[in-house]
């Protein structure tokens, strides 16, 4: 009997028409090749952010990539399928649809520079979040000031106006995690995406930030 993977926010995958794979761990984002033959789908390694990611993550991530691989044996029913491996572990995954923009309180989790994903300043973990109003609006916390402002979404884009915010004096990891945010959100226009659970925003400069949405306790795997 396999293991228990006890769920992650942010945990997902998602194939495509075209033989590929993509989703998170957990922390780390990852890109695979994944091909069904009936009822087996033979997994092949792919590509993988590698963040540091907080002890407890760190092991969900190497047993979730080690029972997503190789040849795995699918069961569907319904709008869920299980995947067994060759070992008997298993992972369960469940059709969920993606989060909406409007109206999810997006938890921060990752910045990027570029190609380059990184985690938050130590200690500024579920700090900061924003939120998408109907009317046009954002606002959050970015980490120890919270912030107000327009947010014009186009598109694949949201055209953010200057941001209002509290001006507290808060610790240094607290303050280099808001000058990163607001290198991407005041006053920017970035590219939008939503994957499952997940919002990403990128400037033109390819600055950017990726955000997850609460999960239900349903979801989970299992390996």
């Amino acid at each position: 009997m396999g293991s228990v993977l006890w769920p992650r926010p942010g945990a997902h995958v998602e194939f495509d028409a075209k033989g590929r794979a993509t989703g998170n761990y957990g922390c780390n984002r990852f890109t695979a090749e994944a091909r069904l033959d009936g009822d087996t789908l033979t997994v092949e390694s792919g590509t993988t952010t590698e963040m540091g990611c907080e002890p407890d993550i760190q092991q969900f991530e190497v047993l979730l990539s080690q029972a997503f691989s190789g040849k795995l044996t699918v069961a569907a029913k319904d709008d869920s399928i299980t995947l067994t491996g060759a070992k008997g572990g298993t992972i369960a995954l469940t059709a969920r649809p993606p989060a909406p923009l409007n109206g999810t309180r997006w938890r921060i989790t990752t910045l990027v520079s570029g190609s380059i994903a990184s985690s938050l300043p130590a200690g500024t973990a579920n700090k900061a979040h924003l939120t998408f109003g109907k009317d046009g609006t954002v606002q959050g916390v970015l980490g120890c000031n919270s912030f107000r402002g327009t947010a014009d979404v186009s598109g694949t884009a949201i055209a953010f106006g200057r941001l209002v915010t509290t001006r507290k004096m808060c610790p240094d990891p607290e303050m280099r995690l808001e000058r990163a945010l607001l290198d991407v959100l005041d006053g920017k226009r970035t590219a939008y995406a939503i994957t499952h659970h997940t919002l990403s925003l990128t400037a033109p400069d390819g600055k950017g930030l990726a955000a997850s949405a609460p999960e239900t306790k349903e979801e989970g795997s299992e390996g």
